[in-house]
């Protein structure tokens, strides 16, 4: 057999493997509106998407992978065969910070897949607003980064709202200066968002240290700021924001840290099940007494749980009265973890589970 021959040999078998593949995932959408139709006829008219089971459906792709596609790269191929099944079922409607092209539109696209409906928000208030009146089924957040730590806005936003959360995303952040100028040294002044600004602190003091810097809601609209006016402006924004604001890139990879990472929440109004590999986040203050904060913690000792993160927040509900944001490993359907809970509840003055959700897979 010659070159050409093989070639029409392997090439005919991945017209055959194609055809099966686009017949399995026709059966698999037909599987998600089959289970749509029992949930409806049920009287269940929403909770189509689970986190639980779709973090479950991911690791155990990951983990019977054998290559040669890396097991991350098939892993984000179900979350699409997924995403698009969830569409045949119910559209989703998601509501993110934006606007378009910021970092959380692309963690809410890493997170439910290109088949969900995406709707930017002017602030992180107004995300929580949508989910919380039923314009969007979910809301992506940013939570937390690597570099510059917690995102109070969103943490405050909890103390009085209704919302849970149901899952998390972490996303490698990337930033780029740009600009209708050609050269940096035409740069008087740069938009982004307050912490953009602080991860790219020592770069701007380096290369733009007369340039003033302009704190905005989010890197997006410093795009679309800059965009708009005449010249001599930059934004600190990703990439993708260049072509969908008409801009040049005058510099990349601008952050200080070269493993600059962003944590994203998902909130929504559901109560998500177990997958085996989760987290719970709790709102709680202590009791005004010595020693409060220790023994509050103690049941979390006393039951062998890991505490990943702790932070305190003013109350707003008096003068030098704070709540604590606490991150444990695990779900509170497990028995140690509800024990733990209750003896901790006992000594709060004010307690609250804020979610118990699937560890971020990719």
């Amino acid at each position: 057999m010659n070159e050409k021959e093989a070639l029409a040999n392997i090439r005919q078998k991945i017209d055959d493997i194609d055809l099966k593949i686009q017949q399995l995932l026709n059966d698999r959408a037909a599987m998600a509106q089959e289970v749509a139709r029992i949930k409806i006829d049920s009287g269940e008219q929403a909770d189509f998407y689970r986190p639980e089971r779709e973090a479950m459906v991911l690791r155990t792709v990951m983990e019977r992978n054998e290559g040669p596609l890396a097991s991350a790269e098939v892993a984000r191929l179900f979350r699409e065969i997924m995403s698009a099944c969830l569409a045949a079922e119910k559209p989703l409607q998601v509501a993110y910070l934006g606007p378009e092209g910021s970092f959380t539109q692309a963690a809410a696209q890493k997170q439910f897949g290109g088949s969900v409906e995406l709707h930017p928000m002017s602030t992180i208030a107004d995300v929580f607003h949508a989910v919380e009146t039923s314009h969007a089924c979910y809301g992506v957040v940013p939570v937390e980064n690597s570099t510059e730590g917690m995102v109070s806005h969103t943490l405050d936003r909890f103390i009085s709202s209704p919302l849970k959360i149901n899952g998390e995303v972490t996303l490698r952040i990337h930033h780029y200066l740009l600009s209708k100028e050609k050269r940096l040294e035409d740069i008087n002044k740069v938009y982004a968002h307050p912490q953009a600004i602080a991860q790219c602190r020592q770069w701007l003091m380096e290369q733009l240290p007369e340039a003033e810097l302009i704190p905005l809601n989010s890197n997006s609209e410093a795009a679309k700021r800059v965009a708009a006016e005449p010249q001599n402006t930059a934004a600190i924004a990703a990439n993708r924001a260049a072509d969908i604001y008409g801009l040049s890139i005058l510099a990349s990879n601008i952050e200080d840290e070269v493993d600059n990472t962003t944590r994203f929440l998902v909130i929504g109004s559901q109560n998500v099940g177990p997958s085996g590999v989760d987290k719970t986040a709790l709102l709680v203050a202590t009791k005004n007494k010595p020693g409060a904060l220790q023994t509050l913690l103690k049941p979390l000792a006393d039951y062998s749980i890991s505490m990943t993160r702790i932070e305190s927040r003013p109350s707003r509900k008096g003068i030098w009265e704070y709540v604590f944001f606490i991150d444990i490993e695990g779900h509170i359907d497990e028995p140690a973890v509800a024990s733990a809970l209750t003896l901790l509840e006992n000594e709060s003055s004010m307690f609250r589970i804020l979610g118990s959700y699937p560890k971020a897979v990719l």
